[in-house]
């Protein structure tokens, strides 16, 4: 592993979401700047959205990470496609609440109790829901009531949705006009810029006790934004490869071509064949009564003319035409001999077998 060849004590570019490589990119600081004012807030809804990998899962983990727990109680769940009253069911098993055989009516009460009791205890609830693009409209209105509860004119539950792109079309389509009203903080993660990237890798190489081996020129971090999009996921999985690269090499330097290289590499890893383009169906053409005759007229002509077949090319072989002629010579006797007992055997068969009429005029 790359780990031992440069001395590291922890994979610095692993995929799954760790708060301890939180990096303050620009636009994660503008995400946790929204978040604080929300949370100052008290109520509603925050609304994150980013790409596939631009980091919302590791918000999510450094937020959860430096909360006050005496203050705050945060449940974070990670939605799928549910409907309403399967998502009433998530937030009590997050609160702690018994679901199992309870109708509806009751868990409601059972959760506001539950919200209630951590308010008095000078806590307040936040809910943290990731993957929100896969919720559909019943779920979100769910929420959007569970957001009603409220004491002394204090909400007891704050949501938060942490979602892909389409999460915000999603958001801005028909039913859900009274929770777009409630949301009073939004934010979208862009991606890093060039230079942010070169900070990126190194803040997370730092965290594992980097020594500066291997280090980098300039043009390698060019060439991992260009690669990655400035999307964090994707430079983790390019710089996993890269420095296992480097580490086979053993090099101390990691350069653009490098970083090419195993760019490379991973387009062929994930390279599928692609599927043949299917071929529209042919139009039968209109069919034409006087082609159509002429077509078999020639059909006709072609099966009573047929072409000569090729004749083969003899190669003359004096032995070979003595016996050929001798061959044809006991032919035409053992033909003419057949003739001969042909025609005696008929005189015959027409001599003994006369008609009975015949025979009785003659006795």
């Amino acid at each position: 592993m790359y780990t031992d060849h440069y001395r590291l004590t922890g994979q610095p570019f692993q995929l799954t979401p760790d708060a301890r490589f939180w990096y303050d990119s620009r636009t994660h600081k503008k995400a946790m700047a929204y978040l604080g004012y929300g949370l100052a807030q008290g109520e509603g809804f925050i609304v994150v959205t980013g790409e596939i990998g631009a980091g919302k899962s590791t918000l999510v983990a450094h937020v959860m990470a430096n909360i006050d727990r005496a203050r705050l109680n945060a449940i974070s769940l990670v939605s799928t496609q549910v409907e309403g009253d399967d998502m009433l069911r998530l937030v009590a098993q997050g609160l702690g609440v018994g679901t199992a055989l309870v109708e509806k009516a009751r868990l409601l009460d059972a959760v506001e109790q539950r919200l209630e009791e951590e308010l008095r205890a000078g806590k307040r609830t936040l809910l943290i829901v990731d993957e929100a693009q896969n919720l559909p409209v019943s779920a979100l209105e769910e929420l959007r009531m569970l957001s009603n509860f409220q004491i002394g004119g204090r909400a007891l539950l704050q949501t938060v949705l942490l979602g892909q792109p389409e999460f915000r079309d999603k958001l801005a389509g028909p039913g859900l006009e009274q929770l777009r009203q409630r949301v009073i903080a939004t934010h979208h993660l862009d991606a890093m810029a060039t230079d942010e990237v070169a900070a990126y890798v190194r803040h997370r190489l730092t965290r594992v006790d980097w020594q500066g081996n291997p280090d980098f020129e300039p043009a390698a971090f060019d060439a991992v934004h260009r690669l990655s999009g400035g999307i964090p996921r994707k430079v983790n999985q390019i710089m996993q490869r890269v420095l296992l690269a480097a580490a086979l090499e053993d090099a101390e330097l990691v350069t653009a071509q490098t970083v090419e290289a195993v760019a490379d590499d991973l387009g062929a890893d994930n390279a599928r064949p692609e599927p043949a383009a299917r071929q529209p169906a042919p139009v039968a053409p209109t069919p034409d009564p006087d082609a159509a005759e002429e077509k078999v007229f020639s059909l006709r002509s072609a099966r009573r003319a047929p072409e000569p077949a090729p004749q083969p090319v003899l190669v003359a072989d004096p032995l070979l035409e003595q016996r050929i002629a001798a061959l044809e010579a006991r032919a035409e006797e053992q033909e003419a001999t057949l003739r001969r007992v042909l025609i005696l055997l008929v005189d015959w068969v027409e001599n003994s077998q006369e008609p009975a009429y015949h025979r009785t005029h003659a006795a």
